[in-house]
């Protein structure tokens, strides 16, 4: 699946530099996030409560930040394992460039899926996974734009069922959150590194 997307900011690009940077505000920004934390030098990983059509579950996953280049762009490259859940992959790269009305956040997103998730179909997949991102870049550029600096935790929805009996309480990222949250997830973990 591929996924991209640009956000004009109204803000110099050195504060969303610093905001895609900073895991608390990308964190208040990704609905369902309950952990994002640095994992390593240029890793980071988090769980999440997320619904994927029919599908309401808890998730959890890593990502790496790589050609790292402040405060332009970088990639974030992620994997999320699920057992029978199923496993998502996923690499995006995001770009910022001055624009006359402040800095615009260019972004392109690749995943690969499979598993039980997988089978709920291209479409719903694709669907959800633009929601993810609208939904992100939205309260993102809501918080650069405003200055805030401080982030309140999203609020959390516990999940209403399991994915399948007997499965581990650890699951992968589901493919349909690569799309958008492949990107969030990026930018905080490159963000993050740079401070």
């Amino acid at each position: 699946m591929e996924l991209n997307g640009e956000t004009l900011i109204a803000a110099p690009r050195e504060r969303v530099w610093a905001a895609l940077n900073d895991p608390e505000v990308l964190a208040a920004c990704i609905d369902g996030v309950e952990r994002l934390e640095r994992a390593g030098e240029n890793r980071f990983e988090g769980t999440m409560n997320a619904k994927v059509g029919p599908v309401r579950a808890k998730f959890t996953g890593a990502v790496e930040l790589s050609e790292i280049d402040p405060p332009n762009a970088y990639v974030i490259s992620g994997e999320g394992k699920g057992g029978v859940a199923g496993f998502a992959k996923g690499k995006a790269s995001v770009r910022l460039d001055d624009a006359p009305e402040g800095t615009r956040l260019t972004w392109q997103a690749s995943s690969t899926v499979g598993g039980k998730l997988a089978q709920l179909g291209a479409r719903l997949i694709e669907g959800t996974a633009k929601a993810y991102a609208e939904s992100f870049f939205a309260a993102f550029k809501a918080r650069v734009e405003s200055g805030e600096t401080t982030a309140e935790p999203a609020p959390v929805a516990p999940p209403e069922t399991d994915l399948a009996e007997g499965t581990d309480e650890t699951r992968g990222l589901p493919p349909a959150i690569w799309g958008g949250l492949v990107i969030a997830l990026v930018a905080a973990l490159v963000l993050w590194l740079v401070l």
